[in-house]
């Protein structure tokens, strides 16, 4: 048996973060951004990739006084696009400890409005493009990892796929769908490269103020606040938390798992009426 009284359990050591790498899609707003300067303000070298290089560039202004941060605009749902990122990951770390999937899309329509081509866009970003960034990114990954410190992979999931949301009037059917799909994948994942001293996990948030939740937050936000055992919605720190967990040597026997982030909201209530 190891002599565990020799090892440390002071909480720095346990969540220490320094020298790893990492790469945040949809890294520019939202949770994406909070989550890259949590990691930035531990020690870790963070890129952030979005679609739009305004953005990249503006975040960028904004994280390099936490960090050693960098950008790069690429739109995770094209091939040829992972591809430079992948290739940019490997010219500025030469491997990858970290890669947070959290870029995301949704569309919300009643179902006899509901777009073929809405579906197919939540559904290629939400779902498609973070099999196939995890699969273009497992050799840099790999080639960071070790059996005491596996490389790790970060689903940003949501509530919505444990549960019907239960406070949008119009309904999101591929979003639902989509971190459903999300939450699986993250297992059958998580056993394949498990081998690969890679573990893959999923965060599951409820509702934090960003740019996707505005719209709901303006029109239902008593609704969201009542629907929650504690009455609030989630603050910055408390997404941060859990990801620097699961990225910490901590959180390094942490596999296949999908951790909701709600305040209780996804085992608290039945859904409301998608109505007026």
């Amino acid at each position: 048996m190891p002599d565990s009284l020799g090892e440390s359990f002071v909480t720095a050591d346990l969540f220490s973060l320094e020298g790893k790498s990492a790469l945040v899609t949809g890294g520019s707003s939202g949770l994406g951004l909070i989550m890259a300067k949590g990691l930035l303000q531990n020690g870790v070298k963070v890129i952030i990739a979005s679609r739009s290089k305004e953005k990249c560039d503006e975040a960028l202004a904004s994280l390099n006084e936490f960090g050693d941060c960098r950008a790069i605009a690429a739109d995770v749902t094209k091939a040829s696009e992972r591809k430079l990122l992948v290739e940019f990951a490997k010219k500025e770390f030469g491997s990858l400890s970290i890669l947070i999937n959290n870029a995301g899309a949704n569309w919300g329509a009643k179902l006899e409005d509901y777009p073929d081509d809405g579906f197919a866009k939540v559904m290629d970003t939400n779902i498609n493009a973070v099999f196939s960034l995890s699969r273009d990114m497992t050799p840099l990954l790999q080639e960071a990892s070790s059996s005491s410190d596996p490389s790790r992979i970060i689903n940003i999931g949501s509530m919505d796929g444990i549960h019907v949301p239960i406070v949008q009037r119009v309904p999101t059917f591929a979003y639902s769908a989509s971190k459903a799909a999300l939450h699986h994948l993250t297992r059958t994942m998580a056993v394949d490269l498990a081998s690969r001293n890679i573990t893959v996990n999923a965060v599951a948030p409820g509702f934090f103020a960003s740019k996707m939740t505005d719209y709901v937050f303006e029109n239902f936000k008593d609704d969201i606040e009542d629907d929650c055992p504690l009455h609030r919605v989630g603050k910055p720190a408390e997404i941060v938390g859990i990801i620097n967990y699961l990225a910490s040597r901590a959180g390094a026997y942490t596999n296949g798992t999908v951790i909701p982030v709600d305040g209780g909201t996804s085992i608290s209530k039945g859904r409301r009426e998608w109505t007026d």
